[in-house]
């Protein structure tokens, strides 16, 4: 993989935002016979690297999948720790769900890893990719699209450069600039909440096991680590979130101790703290000429059930399956049936994830007697049923309903 040194100016495909997903998405195209541009503003070694930080991740058995096929598992799983069990109650109020990889006959459910471990594994399978560039340094300050192909100038830091495409793939975020040069509108939902996210140790192990616990200012979840730590995930609401900030780190234990009811024994030690904004993003359009949104630049939702990134790296495969296709059989990568076809493939499992993490959020963020009724009822119903518990652990493996075929297990031809 080269530098921003190249001197090719026409590419198939160009990939604005070099985060997870854009990278994922390179990956994918990269046995092809496109010509690829990976466009990033700030180097992946970089601490200022926003996607590649010390976030933990749970990526769903789809993930897995689909990393597999773009054979970054292997490094991956080295600083990954299964999720067996996952774990859901209400703060203060009975019922519980609980759910076990052996339902589904599985060893693991997912798999709990750091951000910066992931993207240091792709941007490796990425390197000596000869039909990918990487633009890096390299913002996109304006961009047009039309029927003949879309023009960008991209700001490599020793000046501007004219670029041609006849796809760009736009994966550069919940707050994109590009979609907003082309013009591209969004819905925006705020929860008035924000997530706190670090590494914590529990006193008690955690025993392979994802926990979610539903609580009147927002959920809490705690994500396996290896040697007995946990990502903790603390949904606060806004009011109360200069409170929360203000606290140390023997403070923020406390307080996280109680929130989860002394369930651990208590907490030893924790990590650095980064905080996130909690809404739903929609784009009114994830398409346009030549164009098409990715990643949290086309949906960014709640982090509830942990779905989000694993929906983009679904979509990711289902982009892949159509562009590769196309491609193989000579059509027009940025022909607009192609895009269609990959939107109407993935329609059913935006809106059930979407609309699935928005029902939660919306609930737990309108009242507490409201949710708690009917969180009860849902989690008594899916405790006495078994098909609701598989249908559960379908949805949040990302098996459930119609995927890509890597997802499926089989490889596209």
């Amino acid at each position: 993989m080269t530098a921003h040194t190249a001197v090719r100016d026409e590419y198939d495909i160009c990939i604005v935002g070099g985060g997870m997903v854009g990278a994922s998405m390179a990956l994918a195209l990269a046995p092809g016979r496109a010509s690829i541009a990976l466009i990033e503003a700030v180097a992946p070694q970089s601490d200022d690297q926003p996607s590649y930080d010390q976030r933990g991740l749970a990526l769903s058995l789809s993930s897995r999948r689909i990393l597999e096929h773009l054979d970054v598992w292997d490094s991956v799983s080295l600083a990954a720790h299964p999720i067996r069990r996952v774990h859901v109650s209400r703060q203060g109020r009975f019922g519980r769900v609980q759910l076990d990889a052996r339902m589904l006959g599985l060893d693991a459910l997912g798999h709990v890893v750091l951000a910066r471990c992931l993207g240091e594994a792709l941007f490796q399978a990425l390197r000596g990719r000869a039909s990918v560039d990487l633009v890096c340094p390299g913002r996109v300050r304006d961009a047009a699209s039309g029927a003949e192909g879309v023009r960008l100038e991209v700001d490599t830091g020793d000046g501007l450069r004219q670029m041609r495409c006849r796809l760009m793939v736009v994966a550069d975020g919940t707050h994109s600039s590009v979609r907003g040069l082309l013009g591209m509108g969004t819905q925006v939902r705020d929860y008035r909440q924000t997530a706190l996210v670090g590494i914590v140790t529990p006193v008690r192990h955690h025993q392979d096991t994802a926990y979610e616990r539903f609580a009147p200012g927002g959920p809490l979840a705690l994500l396996p680590m290896a040697d007995g730590h946990c990502v903790a995930v603390v949904c606060v609401a806004n009011a109360a979130l200069a409170e929360w900030s203000a606290l140390d780190d023997d403070g923020f234990l406390a307080r996280l101790d109680v929130a989860w009811g002394r369930r651990f024994g208590g907490f030893t030690r924790a990590g650095p703290r980064r905080s996130y904004p909690l809404q739903l993003m929609r784009a009114d359009a994830q398409r346009g000429d030549r164009v098409v949104l990715l990643g949290n630049a086309a949906h960014t939702i709640h982090p509830n059930g942990a779905q989000g990134f694993n929906l983009g790296v679904r979509d990711v495969a289902g982009l892949a399956e159509q562009l590769n296709r196309a491609l193989r059989e000579g059509d027009d990568p940025g022909d607009r049936r192609v895009l269609d076809a990959y939107l109407h493939a993935r329609r059913a499992d935006q809106g059930r994830v979407i609309g699935f993490s928005d029902l939660i959020a919306t609930l737990y963020s309108s009242g507490w007697s409201a949710a708690s009724l009917v969180g009860g009822a849902g989690m008594l119903l899916t405790s006495m049923v078994p098909p609701l518990r598989r249908a559960l652990l379908l949805h949040g493996t990302g098996l459930y309903g119609r995927q890509p075929a890597w997802v499926r297990g089989a490889v596209t031809p």
